[in-house]
């Protein structure tokens, strides 16, 4: 990796060589600096461009020239005239001032050579073509190449050190804005612009009076002769592998009109390849935001899907089934109406071994080896329909319904060194609607009303059976915990089985006033609720040998083994908030007064609370410049648990995690204090985000633990020792010419009470991740791009030290030859130090060829291989609150596939 590292700099370095430097001042006749000028230089011989600046606040611009060479200077502002002169270089620096004259005509300046980069006030546009090498097949590639543009690990995109929280296409929702469908689907070829909407808002008579800079949305716009036509291309392939043949079908089409627009994604392989995970499913919001989410109020209603052995893309056996599509339709320009439906199916056979060593050695809980084979399947299916009235400015109405449902199951065969054999299956068919109904209206120009209202129906069913082996003469390591559950120990094994149902139901909505008091302030007042109401119902039960169930009684918690509890929770709130901007200031201090309710009821009793609760929340917003900005936030929140905690009785999360609830649970409160810092700047390609984030949890609701070998059984109860976390991240990134440089760091701390055994202790976590990058962007030399993971993870749970040390240096290579031929490749080598003499290491090699006769060409012809160096497992170290543990979880073997491309 050093000599990669050599040779690349020597590579630059060489490419740098020959260069000069013009650089000035753009200013207009009254000798004012013009900031966010356009400045770009035109090689007359190539008629390419050659270089490009946008002037910083004081007017400055720099372009990196070749010597002995003539260019065409063309410096552009709106309002004035653009500017045009040939310059001839020489082997010297060069300065020089440029003087815009005032242009009577105010239309939108016209550029004989597209911009890379155009600032249009809150708008950021990339010309894609500026960007691209002719290595890039999806937008995932193209985004990769903008400056201040990322792909983070989830495969979300972040600009400006912000998550992209919606994705248009020409003005129109790709299925709800999701990015990552857009990201790795949306062909490469059709897209002209890429336009960053900073402080968005999707409702325009809002956008003046909330504080939007967190909202960055992205719009792409399609190249001419691709709106009224399908586009797109289906991909088919097969291959060879030591079990079994291979194969690939992805079909991917788009349709866009004025009118109307059409999106087709399809995906069936069983090469492992995920369009979309079944994470990403879940977490597929389509679009909803709770109205509560700002008021200073925190219910968890719960998740009680599966939890799947292992992530979709690490696992020995991957098939994967996806069907989507996405329409929008606009009759007139009042009415909108748009939709999608998903459908993802998945079938996975898993493989993983784990040395776990529990905290504390002193407490008599052995360490633990398991063996864990899984097959898991999963169907799940998403619907959305929505539909929006805006039949003028002042009025704006949206409704949407988001339909769910799910059929998800896993077998898991498990060997562990304390417990011996152990079978279990999962099973869950849960579903959930979610409608939507929003109502803005300006009454005049400074009274504007917002009413928001969400509903959530939710129904989830897990069932859970497991089998452990059972000697009925001898002495097994469950014995103590089946005869503390009232178990009968005469058989050979233990059948045990549990089914739950939770229901929940949830209502959520506020009303805004807006009134403007004049242009640099306004006043916000709200009133809310949320209703919701939760039942959980469970049975533990026991299959005997002659089929029959028997239904045991525990010895401990007071014999209780079934659950039938209601759980109602009601806040209603008012809230003020006001906002001013003063120079560069935006300050906006605010509060809310909750008057809260909950009450549960199970096993004949009825445990009622009912309080008010004062929450502050500040924010202050410094506008330094244009393109760089600091805000602190302070809020306090009212955290609410969900129905499981407070069920009283006896759950089984698996087969060594027992949990039985309190109903005298309490709210958590936390302070969360953040502070942000954000640099875009243009003029020296150099891009600075920072974030710093602590939370301090108050009353917070801990587990009491307590280990019989290696099987836990816990229950709630609301410590008073404080739990604490502390982050720290940033990321720099700078451009020379062709050259990006980057430095990504992370820093965590937090601190957790926990209360095992009958004793505290605290329970402390460091991780420092460091990653530096430098990655090229020639439009016809091969591209190379280099990046270094530097981590480390301390823990200390008492009288147990943990230090993992992970190394990650990872290379990624492409070249675009003799304009038909695009070579790809990228290799990663993962070493990680236990900290013990012991160190663990993995690395992975995938790489594909690829032909097409020429750019506009139909077909493309390809060759993928995925894990060249055949390795079979990867490792992973990590720690939480009870344990630390080693993973090694096999993957699938070297794939060689063919493919052919077929673009419309």
């Amino acid at each position: 990796m050093k000599k990669i590292c050599c040779l690349l700099l020597i590579f630059i370095a060489c490419t740098s060589y020959g260069q000069i430097k013009l650089e000035g001042i753009v200013k207009d006749s009254l000798n004012t600096p013009l900031e966010l000028a356009n400045v770009v230089a035109i090689n007359q011989e190539t008629s390419g461009l050659e270089s490009y600046s946008i002037t910083d606040e004081q007017g400055k611009y720099t372009l990196k020239l070749g010597q002995n060479n003539t260019y065409n200077i063309q410096i552009s502002y709106i309002g004035k005239k653009t500017f045009t002169e040939v310059l001839s270089t020489k082997e010297i620096d060069l300065i020089k001032d440029y003087t815009l004259a005032y242009d009577n005509v105010l239309e939108a300046v016209e550029l004989t050579y597209e911009m890379p980069i155009v600032v249009r006030g809150d708008t950021l546009i990339y010309n894609a073509d500026s960007f691209k090498d002719g290595t890039e097949r999806k937008l995932e590639d193209v985004l990769e190449n903008l400056p201040g543009v990322e792909i983070n690990e989830d495969g979300q995109i972040e600009v400006e050190g912000k998550v992209v929280n919606k994705l248009m296409v020409n003005g129109k929702d790709f299925f709800d804005g999701d990015t990552k469908l857009a990201t790795k689907n949306i062909p490469s070829n059709a897209v002209d612009k890429i336009q960053v909407l900073r402080n968005y808002s999707e409702v325009g008579q809002l956008s003046g009076v909330r504080n939007n800079q967190d909202n960055v949305a992205l719009n792409i716009k399609l190249k001419e002769g691709k709106e009224n036509f399908w586009f797109g291309n289906v991909t088919a392939g097969g291959g060879l592998s030591p079990d079994d043949g291979l194969y690939l079908f992805q079909p991917k089409l788009f349709y866009y009109s004025p009118k109307y627009s059409l999106n087709f994604i399809g995906d069936l392989n069983n090469t492992g390849e995920v369009a979309l995970t079944r994470r990403d499913i879940r977490g597929f919001g389509g679009g909803f935001r709770a109205p509560s989410t700002s008021s200073g109020t925190s219910l968890n209603l719960g998740d009680n899907s599966l939890n799947f052995l292992t992530n979709q893309d690490n696992a020995l056996e991957i098939e994967n089934k996806l069907a989507t599509g996405n329409f929008s339709y606009s009759p007139t320009q009042a009415i909108d109406f748009s939709g999608f439906l998903i459908y993802n199916s998945s079938r996975i056979l898993s493989k993983e071994t784990s040395f776990v060593q529990y905290t504390d050695p002193d407490l008599g809980i052995p360490d633990e080896v398991t063996e864990e084979s899984s097959k898991e399947r999963s169907n799940q299916g998403l619907l959305k329909l929505s539909a929006s009235y805006q039949p003028n400015a002042n009025n704006q109405m949206d409704y949407d319904i988001l339909g769910r449902i799910s059929n998800d199951s896993q077998k898991q065969n498990i060997l562990s060194s304390v417990i011996g054999t152990t079978n279990q299956l999962d099973e869950v068919t849960p579903y959930s609607i979610n409608q939507n109904l929003k109502y803005y209206y300006t009454l005049n120009e400074t009274n504007i009303f917002a009413f928001e209202a969400q509903h959530l129906l939710k129904n989830e069913d897990p069932f859970y059976n497991v089998v452990l082996d059972n000697n009925p003469t001898g002495e097994d390591a469950f014995d103590s915990t089946a005869d503390a559950l009232g178990l009968d120990s005469s058989l050979t094994n233990y059948d045990l089985g549990q089914n739950r149902r939770i229901k929940s139901n949830q209502l959520d909505a506020k009303l805004d006033y807006y009134n403007i008091l004049n242009a640099k302030s306004n006043i916000n007042l709200t009133l809310g609720t949320i209703l919701s109401r939760q039942e959980f119902n469970s049975n533990i039960f026991q299959f005997l040998a002659d089929g029959s169930q028997f239904e045991p009684t525990p010895n401990f918690n007071e014999g209780r083994v079934t659950n039938d509890t209601e759980y109602k929770f009601s806040d209603v709130y008012l809230g003020a908030h006001y906002r001013i901007k003063s120079g560069k200031f935006t300050v906006t201090p605010g509060f809310s007064v909750h008057a809260y309710g909950n009450r549960n009821s199970q096993f004949g009793e009825t445990v009622e609370d009912n309080f008010f609760r004062f929450l502050p929340d500040f924010e202050t917003r410094i506008q330094i410049k244009k393109s760089e900005a600091l805000t602190f936030r302070y809020d306090m929140r009212n955290q609410f648990t969900d129905i499981t905690r407070l069920a009283q009785g006896v759950v089984l999360n698996s087969y060594n995690s027992i949990q039985f609830g309190e109903p005298d649970l309490q709210n958590a409160l936390s302070h969360n204090v953040s502070l942000f810092y954000s640099s875009f700047n243009l003029f020296n390609y150099t891009n600075v985000f920072a974030r710093a984030s602590y939370s301090k949890n108050i009353d917070q609701i801990q587990s009491v633990t307590n280990f019989d070998n290696v099987i836990r059984t816990n229950t709630f109860f609301n410590s008073n020792f404080a739990d604490e976390n502390f982050n720290l991240s940033g990321r720099m990134q700078k451009t020379f010419g062709k050259v990006r440089a980057s430095f990504r760091a992370n820093f965590n701390y937090s601190k957790i009470n926990q209360f095992i055994q009958g004793q505290k202790s605290l329970n402390e976590g460091y991780t420092q991740t460091y990653t530096p990058g430098i990655r090229t962007n020639f439009k016809v030399a091969p591209n190379v791009s280099l990046r270094h993971r530097f981590s480390v993870t301390n823990n200390n749970q008492g009288s147990r030290t943990t230090k993992f040390v992970t190394n990650a240096p990872s290379i990624e290579f492409d070249a675009y030859i003799w304009k038909k031929v695009i070579i790809r490749s990228n290799y990663s080598y993962t070493h990680q130090d236990l900290g013990n003499g012991e160190s663990q290491s993995f690395q992975n090699w995938d790489a594909r060829l690829s032909y097409r006769k020429s750019r506009d060409a139909k077909w493309e012809y390809e060759i993928k291989a995925t894990n060249l160096l055949n390795i079979d497992s990867q490792v992973r170290n990590s720690a939480n609150n009870i344990s630390v543990f080693s993973s090694e979880t096999f993957v699938q073997p070297r794939f060689i596939t063919l493919r052919f491309v077929y673009t419309l």
